[in-house]
C-alpha cells in the first residue's frame, strides 16, 4: 500500500503540471481529468497485481517463495503467476519500482532454458527460450500457455515450441530498466554462468525467422504461438505481430550496444530492424492498408498488428495514412470497437459466421475470438489520430467512460478494467492490468498533427 500511496502522490504533482501546460483541450487526446482518473486507476491495479513474498493469491498455487515482489497480469485471483508478457507490456507506465524491475529481470534470465529439451507431451523447448510464465512457489518456468504444470506443459493445441513474443519482451525488460535507471552494468551480471547481455542475444535468436528478412515464421509441424494474447488461435506462415516485436527488440538491442560502444553490434541490429521494417508491408499489407496476421493459416487483417506498426513507426508515411484512414472509417462504421475497446478482427472481416479467426479454441465473440479488449485501445487511438484527431479523442473518451461506469472500486459486482468483454454479456478476468497500462502509455505519445 505504501508503494501505491507514493505513486498517487507523484501522480498528483504530474497531473497538476499537465493541467497547467500551454496545451488546450483540443490538443489533448484526453482531458487532464480523464488522464488523472486513468493514472490513479492504473497505479491501483498494478499495486493489486503485486504478489508479495509469502503471499498466497489462489488455492493450489502455493505462496510466493521467490523472496521478491512479483507482478501478475491483474488483481484478485486470476493468472496466479508471474507472466513475462503482461509485466513487460506494463513497464512504460513507470509504476514498477527499480528494485522490482531488477529482481524480475534476473528471475526471467535465471529461468531461461539452459538446454534444448522435449516435454513429455512432445513439445520442443529450445535453448535460450524465455518462459511464458513462472510459478511463484518453486520458480518453475512454464514455457507454454494453457497450464501451470511444469510436467504437463507443451500440449499440441498451444504449439510445439514456446510462444515467440516473450523472447522480445525479455529484451524490453532489460532495455527499460537500463533506460530508466542508467545502470548499464547490469548487462555484465553473471546469471548461472552467462552474462545478461549474452542471454538477451540468445533469446532474440530463438524464434525461427527468415534468413534474409528476419521475419518471424512458423509451420504446422513446428508451430509456436505468434503472440500470447491470441494463444488459442492457430496462425502459421510468416507472422506479423511477433515480427513487429522483433523490430522493436532489435532497435533496443542496437541502443544497448551503442551504450556499450560496440559499433559492430549496433550496425547488426539496426540492419535487422531495417530488413523487418521493409518486409512487413510487402508481406502482410492488403489493398486497404490493413496488415494481415500471417501468410498461412489465420492470414486475416489484424487490427492489433496494423495499429502497433503505426505506433512503432514501421510504415511509410503513405502506408501509415492509408491504414489510419481505414481504421478511422471502420471505427465510424461500428466495425472496430465497442465502448472504446478493440476487437482483434473487424466485424466485417470475420472468417465466417461461426468464427472470427479461421482456427480458434474459443467460441465466436468470446475471449480472443471476437471479444473486445482495452489493451490495444491506445495504439488504435494513436493510429487514427494521424489522420483524424477528433475521432481518436472520441474513441479514447468512450474507453474512459466505460472504465468509469464499471470501475471495480464501486463494489464487488463491478470489475473494470476487464481483460475483455462483448455486448452479448461475455466478460473475462476483472482488474486486468494491460487494459490500463498499455493505453496509458500510448495516450502520452499522442499529439495533434
Amino acid at each position: 500500500m505504501k508503494k501505491v500511496i507514493t505513486a498517487l502522490f507523484s501522480l498528483a504533482i504530474s497531473i497538476l503540471a499537465y493541467g497547467q501546460s500551454n496545451t488546450t483541450q483540443k490538443d489533448l487526446v484526453l482531458s487532464a481529468r480523464d488522464i488523472q482518473f486513468l493514472e490513479i486507476l492504473t497505479a491501483t491495479i498494478i499495486d493489486s497485481s503485486r504478489i508479495y513474498p509469502g503471499q498466497k493469491v489462489a488455492d493450489g498455487m502455493g505462496t510466493n517463495n521467490t523472496g521478491m515482489v512479483l507482478v501478475k497480469p491483474g488483481g484478485r485471483g486470476s493468472y496466479p503467476a508471474f507472466w513475462i508478457r503482461d509485466y513487460a507490456m506494463s513497464l512504460d507506465t513507470g509504476f514498477i519500482t527499480e528494485e522490482e524491475q531488477r529482481n524480475m529481470l534476473r528471475l526471467t534470465a535465471a529461468t531461461q532454458a539452459d538446454r534444448t529439451w522435449i516435454t513429455k507431451n512432445g513439445a520442443l523447448i529450445p535453448f535460450g527460450a524465455i518462459a511464458d510464465h513462472i510459478r511463484m512457489d518453486e520458480s518453475l518456468p512454464i514455457y507454454f500457455p494453457g497450464t501451470y504444470s511444469f510436467e504437463e506443459q507443451g500440449t499440441p493445441e498451444f504449439g510445439r515450441t514456446p510462444p515467440y513474443g516473450d523472447q522480445f519482451f525479455f529484451v524490453h525488460m532489460a532495455y527499460y530498466y537500463i533506460k530508466t535507471t542508467g545502470d548499464i552494468s547490469v548487462l555484465e551480471q553473471d546469471i548461472h554462468g552467462i552474462r545478461l547481455i549474452d542471454r538477451l542475444e540468445i533469446a532474440f535468436n530463438v524464434p525461427p525467422s527468415g534468413l534474409v528478412n528476419h521475419i518471424v515464421t512458423t509451420t504446422d509441424h513446428f508451430r509456436g504461438i505468434d503472440f500470447g494474447f491470441r494463444d488459442v488461435m492457430t496462425i502459421t506462415g510468416n507472422l506479423c505481430y511477433p515480427s513487429i516485436l522483433k523490430f522493436k527488440a532489435a532497435m533496443e538491442l542496437a541502443e544497448l550496444f551503442e551504450k556499450r560502444n560496440n559499433p559492430v553490434k549496433v550496425e547488426k541490429y539496426r540492419l535487422i530492424a531495417n530488413n523487418i521494417k521493409e518486409a512487413i508491408p510487402q508481406l502482410f499489407m492488403d489493398e486497404r492498408g490493413m496488415l494481415k496476421a500471417s501468410t498461412g493459416k489465420g492470414n486475416q487483417a489484424d487490427v492489433w498488428s496494423s495499429a502497433l506498426a503505426i505506433y512503432y513507426n514501421i510504415l511509410s508515411r503513405e502506408d501509415m495514412e492509408r491504414t489510419s484512414r481505414f481504421l478511422a472509417k471502420a471505427y465510424e462504421n461500428g466495425h472496430l470497437s465497442y465502448k472504446g475497446n478493440i476487437r482483434h478482427i473487424l466485424t466485417t472481416d470475420d472468417f465466417d459466421e461461426s468464427t472470427a479467426w479461421e482456427f480458434s479454441l474459443a467460441q465466436k465473440n468470446t475471449y480472443q475470438n471476437g471479444a473486445y479488449w482495452g489493451t490495444p485501445t491506445g495504439w488504435v487511438c494513436y493510429a487514427i489520430a494521424k489522420t483524424n484527431f477528433k475521432l481518436a479523442q472520441q474513441l479514447a473518451k468512450e474507453y474512459i467512460d466505460d472504465l468509469r461506469q464499471n470501475d471495480f472500486r464501486k463494489g464487488p459486482e463491478y470489475g473494470a478494467p476487464y481483460e475483455c468483454f462483448h455486448p452479448s454479456g461475455h466478460k473475462q478476468n476483472p482488474l486486468y492490468m494491460t487494459t490500463l497500462s498499455c493505453p496509458l502509455a500510448a495516450f502520452g505519445n499522442i499529439v495533434k498533427p
